[in-house]
C-alpha cells in the first residue's frame, strides 16, 4: 500500500485509541439511564478503535515504528506515543479481545434479571480500562505507562467488585493492596531513574543508563522487573491471582484474565529490549520463567474449580513468555510476542466458555458437573478447541509458539535453556491433563455419576428444558445454584456468539500462523537491534520542535540528529 498517497499521516490517529474509549466512557455515564444507548455507544467505540488499530498494525509492518507527540512538546520533555508492530499487533489483539468480552456482557445483561449482568456503571468503568490498557502500549515514556497502568487498574478496582459480595469484596481487597503496592514500586522507580537520568523518555533513557556503573544499573533494573513481575503474575509474585479473578463476574473475570497480566509482560519486555539491553539478568529470568511454569501448573491439577485452575494455568503459561524473554533473541522475542498474542485471546475465551458453564450447568465446579456434552453439544465444541490450543496440541497456535520458544531455547543451547525446555514440555503435558480432567468430568460423564450432581441440572438433563424458572424450583430443589440467574434462557444467543466468534480469531493464529510469524520476526528484529524504536520518537521531535536542537542521547547524537553524522537520521 502506498501510505504516501494518503491526504494525512496515519500515526496522527494514535492518540484515538485512547481518546475515543475516554470519551465513548464519558457518553455512556451520561446515557447511564439508558442501556441500549451505553451499549451502543460501547461497542461502537471499540469498534472505531480496532479498526484504527488495524491500520496502524498494517502501518507499522510496512515501514516500522513511528511515534506522534502530543501537543507540540518535543521530547524527552513532551508525552511521546510510539507504534512498532508489537504494539500495534497488542492494540489489535486488545480490541478483539474487549470487543468480544463487552458484546459477551451486553448478552448477560440482556438475560439477566439481577445479579451479574451489567449495571449502569460497568459500561463507563469497562472503557477507561480498555483506554488504560490501549495507552500502556502506546506510551514511549515511563510516567505515561505508569498512567496507563493505574488508568486500568483504577477501573479493575471498580469492575472486580461489580455485585458487592463479601466474596468479591474480600478478594477485590488483596488484589486493591498488592496492585497498589506494585505501584508504588514502580514509581518509585521512575523517581529513581529519573534522577540518574534526568528524563523518563525510554528512548532517551536507553541511551543515558548506559552511562551508570553497573551496580546502578542492576539496582534498577530489579526494582522495575519487581514492579512488572506483579503486574505479570510471575512467581513469586503470582499469590493474588487465583483467589482475585475467579470471584469477579464473568465478563470481568475474561478481560482480566485475556489482558492485564499481558500488559505486565509487555512492559516487561519493552523495559529488556530498550532500558537494560547491556545489564543481563537472564539467568534471573530463566529461573523465573521455569518457577512461573512449574509451579503455577501443579496448582491447577488440584483445583476443582474450573476459574481456579484456570487461573493457575494463566499463571503457569505467563512462564512462556518469561522464557522467551530471557533468551534475549531474535527468535525467542518472536516466539514470546506470538505467544502472548495466542494467550490473550485462548484465555480469554476460555474464562467466557467457563461462563456459559455456569449459566447451562448452574456450577463451574467438576465435581457438581456431568454430561454437558448431551445437554450442550456446542459449547463442548466451545471448550475443547481453546483447551486442546492451551495445551499445545498441534496444530494449534499454541503448539506453533510453543515450537517457536523450543527453537529458540536450542539455538541459545545454554543449561537453562535445555531447562526450560524440559519445563515447557512438561508444562504443556500437565495443561493438557489439567483441561482433559475437567472435559471428562464436565462434558463426559453422566450427571448422574457426580460426586455431589447439581439437583436441577440431573431435572435438566431429565426433561431436556431450556429454560430455568427459578422462582418455581428453588422450593424443590434450595441447593441448586441456578437460582443465582432468575428467569434466564440459559445459553443466551449474544453470549454463545461472542464466544464462538473468539475462538474463531484464536483459530486465525493457526491459519495464519506464517503472517504472524513474519509480523513478530520483524517486531523482533527490530527490538534486538534497539535502534528503530529511539530513531522514531527522534524524528518525532524533529518534527515537533524542529527549530531547537534537542538534549543528547547519550551517543553524541542529539534528537534533531540521531545518525550522529549530522544527517537526518533514519
Amino acid at each position: 500500500m502506498n501510505w504516501d498517497a494518503l491526504p494525512f499521516d496515519v500515526v496522527s490517529l494514535t492518540p484515538l485509541v485512547v481518546v475515543l474509549p475516554i470519551l465513548g466512557a464519558a457518553l455512556a455515564f451520561v446515557f447511564q439511564r439508558s442501556p441500549r444507548a451505553q451499549r451502543f455507544v460501547s461497542i461502537t467505540t471499540l469498534s472505531l478503535s480496532l479498526l484504527i488499530g488495524f491500520v496502524l498494525l498494517l502501518r507499522a509492518y510496512s515501514l516500522g515504528a513511528a511515534a506522534v507527540t502530543m501537543g507540540g512538546w518535543a521530547p524527552p520533555f513532551g508525552i511521546t506515543l510510539v507504534v512498532d508492530e508489537f504494539a500495534a499487533l497488542m492494540l489489535v489483539v486488545s480490541n478483539v479481545v474487549s470487543l468480544a468480552v463487552l458484546i459477551y456482557a451486553t448478552g448477560q445483561g440482556y438475560t439477566d434479571q439481577k445479579g451479574d449482568g451489567p449495571i449502569s456503571v460497568f459500561y463507563p468503568t469497562y472503557m477507561f480500562l480498555v483506554a488504560g490498557v490501549s495507552n500502556a502500549f502506546i506510551a514511549g515514556d515511563l510516567f505515561n505507562l505508569y498512567v496507563g497502568f493505574e488508568i486500568f487498574l483504577t477501573a479493575s478496582y471498580v469492575l472486580i467488585t461489580l455485585g458487592g459480595s463479601a466474596e468479591r469484596v474480600r478478594a477485590g481487597t488483596t488484589y486493591v493492596v498488592v496492585s497498589v503496592l506494585s505501584s508504588m514500586l514502580f514509581l518509585i522507580s521512575i523517581g529513581v531513574i529519573y534522577a540518574a537520568t534526568g528524563t523518563v523518555s525510554m528512548a532517551d533513557v536507553s541511551d543515558k543508563i548506559a552511562q551508570l556503573g553497573p551496580t546502578t544499573q542492576t539496582l534498577l533494573h530489579l526494582m522495575v522487573l519487581i514492579a512488572f513481575g506483579v503486574k505479570a503474575a510471575v512467581f513469586p509474585l503470582s499469590f493474588w491471582l487465583p483467589d482475585s479473578y475467579p470471584t469477579a463476574p464473568a465478563p470481568v473475570t475474561a478481560v482480566f484474565a485475556g489482558l492485564l497480566t499481558k500488559v505486565g509482560v509487555y512492559a516487561i519486555v519493552r523495559t529488556e529490549t530498550l532500558l537494560f539491553r547491556d545489564n543481563d539478568l537472564s539467568d534471573l529470568l530463566m529461573w523465573v520463567a521455569v518457577l512461573t511454569m512449574i509451579i503455577g501448573i501443579l496448582g491447577a491439577l488440584v483445583q476443582t474449580e474450573i476459574k481456579r485452575m484456570l487461573s493457575f494455568t494463566l499463571t503457569s503459561h505467563i512462564g512462556y513468555m518469561v522464557f522467551g524473554i530471557a533468551l534475549g533473541t531474535q527468535t525467542g522475542y518472536a516466539a514470546a510476542i506470538y505467544y502472548v498474542a495466542h494467550h490473550i485471546l485462548v484465555q480469554t475465551s476460555l474464562f467466557m466458555v467457563v461462563g456459559l458453564i455456569e449459566r447451562r450447568g448452574g456450577t463451574s465446579n467438576i465435581e457438581r458437573l456431568g454430561s454437558l456434552a448431551k445437554l450442550a453439544p456446542f459449547l463442548a465444541v466451545l471448550y475443547f478447541i481453546p483447551a486442546m490450543n492451551l495445551a499445545g496440541i498441534p496444530p494449534f497456535s499454541g503448539f506453533i509458539g510453543k515450537v517457536g520458544l523450543v527453537i529458540g531455547g536450542v539455538e541459545d543451547g545454554s543449561a537453562m535453556a535445555w531447562v526450560n525446555i524440559a519445563a515447557s514440555l512438561l508444562t504443556s503435558l500437565l495443561t493438557l491433563v489439567a483441561v482433559a480432567r475437567v472435559w471428562n468430568r464436565a462434558f463426559w460423564r453422566r450427571a448422574e455419576d457426580a460426586e455431589d450432581a447439581d439437583p436441577m441440572l440431573l431435572e435438566a438433563m431429565n426433561k431436556k428444558f431450556r429454560r430455568v424458572r427459578t422462582y418455581e424450583a428453588v422450593a424443590q430443589f434450595p441447593d441448586s445454584r441456578y437460582s443465582d440467574h432468575g428467569n434466564v434462557k440459559v445459553l443466551p444467543g449474544i453470549m454463545v456468539g461472542s464466544t464462538a466468534a473468539l475462538v474463531c480469531a484464536s483459530l486465525a493464529l493457526t491459519i495464519f500462523a506464517g503472517p504472524l510469524f513474519k509480523l513478530t520476526d520483524k517486531a523482533s528484529a527490530a527490538m534486538v537491534k534497539g535502534e528503530e524504536y529511539r530513531v522514531a520518537v527522534y524524528e518525532a521531535s524533529n518534527r515537533a520542535a524542529p527549530e531547537r536542537g534537542g538534549p543528547e542521547d547519550g551517543k553524541g547524537r542529539t534528537l534533531e540528529d540521531p545518525s550522529g553524522e549530522g544527517g537526518a537520521g533514519k
